[in-house]
């Protein structure tokens, strides 16, 4: 009798969730159908948008997602939840340079064409490369078409996702590549290079010869001309360096590390900044205006950056994956890594920095997103209070600093 009860409880167990898979099933469809206007909008045909659709179900294995019911499943990108040392790596950075070395010389005719063209240095798009797929080795497994539409459905930013899905619909009807070989991603982003469709459309380029749609999945050429013709037309400046590393004076004001405060390289030479490994800077450069970025507040390296720092942080809103990149640029031409060391830090979660945003916000220190990060501004608006507050001044965001404005 008592099997007989456990096994009629699975049935009925079992019964609910397909029901329950069912009609979260049809709200889904229903909700990728309201869409079809906007894609009618956008030119797609209906026998594109029902071949996309037709059968698709959410992927709930993704991260980020918001599950009535269940706890949120993060996996916050480690940009914004590692300390600086742990994701600059010095291990990790040679070993990708020296990869980058050899594939700067297996594409040396096609990246001297794509610097040629769009003026970026070659080994800032082999860094992303590197940086983005480990040069190809890490492959995108997922639908691109079903993470988005999940994203879009029960993602954190469901507006932005739902522009993407359109946009990737777009380009299966202009017949840019197939609809099975269209991978991403966990968060949706494409190919070797890792675009975001609306990014594929604005900057995909074929670079491989003969005729032929952009193929950023399996065309390394293609793939590092798109993404030197992005850094183009995000800002970067041909024939400017990304950053320099700088030993800042012993009394450096770290809360003038905003984007928004830029002088000539030449005048915070002046002012006490000195070149790493004694570099010496030509009048040209000295001339480039530049920003202070103290990535781990006083505890590691300070850097000039130029517009070419900020241009690689529009392919991801990251210091230190600008710093990745550009280090690991650096690096496959000059083998000596910063010249100062990270130090110990700790970094705060995510729920804390963005309480701590909240109150530098409610003090006036703080106007911008509240993301539970320590970007520039954040770093920036902390090392104000400190200085307001009489606290040590480092602009580094840590649980006592967090105490003492919960306490005042």
């Amino acid at each position: 009798m008592r099997s007989l009860r456990l096994l009629l409880c699975v049935s009925v167990l079992s019964f609910a969730l397909s029901v329950h898979h069912a009609f979260a099933d049809a709200a889904f469809q229903a909700f990728l159908q309201s869409l079809w206007p906007q894609a009618q909008t956008l030119g797609i045909s209906r026998a594109t948008f029902d071949a996309a659709t037709r059968g698709l179900e959410p992927d709930l294995s993704l991260p980020d997602l918001v599950l009535p019911g269940r706890p949120q499943k993060q996996r916050g990108q480690p940009e914004f939840v590692e300390t600086p040392a742990d994701y600059l790596k010095e291990a990790a950075i040679e070993h990708l340079a020296a990869q980058g070395r050899n594939l700067y010389a297996q594409y040396r005719p096609t990246l001297d064409a794509i610097q040629r063209q769009f003026g970026v240095d070659p080994t800032i798009v082999l860094a992303i490369y590197g940086r983005e797929t480990d040069y190809g080795h890490a492959p995108d497994t997922r639908n691109a078409i079903q993470v988005l539409a999940t994203q879009a459905y029960l993602g954190q930013r469901k507006d932005k996702f739902r522009e993407e899905f359109l946009y990737a619909l777009k380009i299966l009807d202009e017949g840019k590549i197939k609809l099975a070989d269209m991978k991403s991603s966990w968060a949706g982003a494409m190919g070797l290079t890792q675009f975001l469709p609306s990014d594929y459309l604005k900057y995909a380029v074929h670079f491989g010869g003969g005729p032929g749609p952009a193929d950023i999945w399996h065309s390394v050429p293609d793939a590092l001309a798109s993404a030197a013709k992005q850094l183009l037309g995000e800002g970067w400046q041909p024939g400017v360096h990304w950053a320099y590393e700088v030993h800042p004076p012993a009394d450096v004001d770290c809360t003038v590390g905003v984007p928004q405060d830029t002088r000539p390289l030449g005048e915070w030479l002046k002012d006490g900044f000195m070149p790493a490994y004694g570099r010496k800077l030509s009048p040209a450069e000295r001339a480039v205006s530049a920003s202070l970025v103290q990535p781990a507040g006083l505890y590691g390296p300070s850097f000039l950056a130029t517009a070419n720092y900020f241009a690689i942080k529009q392919y991801n809103y990251s210091d230190l994956y600008v710093l990745f990149v550009g280090h690991l640029a650096d690096r496959m031409r000059d083998p000596r890594p910063f010249e100062t060391p990270w130090g110990k830090v700790a970094q705060l979660p995510t729920a804390a920095l963005d309480q701590m945003q909240r109150i530098l916000t409610a003090k006036g220190y703080y106007h911008d997103k509240i993301d539970g990060k320590a970007g520039m501004l954040t770093r920036a608006a902390l090392g104000a209070y400190q200085k307001r507050n009489g606290l040590k001044l480092d602009c580094w965001p840590t649980d006592a600093v967090l105490a003492h404005m919960q306490a005042h």
